[in-house]
């Protein structure tokens, strides 16, 4: 298992927005982190109250949204208008091109989300979005499937063989999952601390590894697990 640590991640602060880079993004540049497989971007990031990304675009990119506080506003050129919230998970791909921009409406509060990119199976798809609510009891103590290639078990679907599942532990719950023969397992923990394969993990931390993942809670602990090709 080889750990990313929180605080090794890449850093900006534009004032109205902080984030964390996981791979290398933007300015924030290291040959040795450019992703994993097909998971090319995580940022964590947080957006003050009133602001966000004006519109803008991509192309031949799947883009996962994953609100851990807050309320995130998108909007795009497909005519999609819509909240994103804790427990929500989003997915665009943006396919032949697709332009969008994502808000914070709160005057109050902000918004921390995670950011996710995976590269599609190929170039050209046709633009399309999808959100679908996951409760903390679909997750609680256990990896509930949220992300996948055929939209199985009420998952958003991805145009790429990866399987994303997402999990909330507490004192006294574990969960394993067998990544099977080919297969490579991405964890990041979204927030609280937990053991994964023996190894304490906290908030922000990453790790990529293969065979079994076997996770143990930490007092309210949320992680993300990616299971790849």
């Amino acid at each position: 298992m080889d750990i990313r640590r929180a605080k090794d991640r890449g850093f900006a602060d534009h004032g109205w927005l902080k984030t964390f880079h996981t791979f290398s993004f933007a300015d924030y540049y290291d040959p040795k982190h450019m992703g994993y497989r097909a998971l090319r971007v995580i940022n964590e990031d947080r957006v003050s109250p009133g602001n966000g990304f004006g519109t803008h675009a991509h192309r031949d990119m799947e883009i996962v949204s994953y609100v851990i506080e807050g309320e995130l506003e998108h909007k795009d050129s497909l005519g999609t208008g819509s909240i994103i919230r804790p427990g929500d998970v989003q997915r665009m791909s943006a396919g032949t091109g697709v332009r969008h921009s994502e808000y914070n409406p709160s005057k109050a509060n902000s918004v921390h989300f995670l950011q996710i990119w995976i590269l599609p199976d190929r170039a050209g798809h046709t633009p399309s979005y999808e959100q679908k609510a996951f409760t903390k009891e679909d997750k609680d103590g256990k990896l509930r499937l949220v992300a996948s290639r055929d939209g199985r078990d009420g998952s958003v679907t991805l145009h790429q063989d990866v399987a994303l599942y997402a999990g909330c532990f507490g004192e006294g719950q574990s969960a394993r999952h067998e990544l099977g023969t080919g297969r490579h397992g991405y964890v990041q923990v979204v927030r609280g601390a937990l053991d994964v394969n023996g190894q304490r993990l906290e908030a922000g931390d990453g790790a990529s590894l293969d065979g079994s993942v076997q996770i143990g809670g930490g007092a309210t602990s949320e992680v993300l697990l990616f299971d790849m090709a």
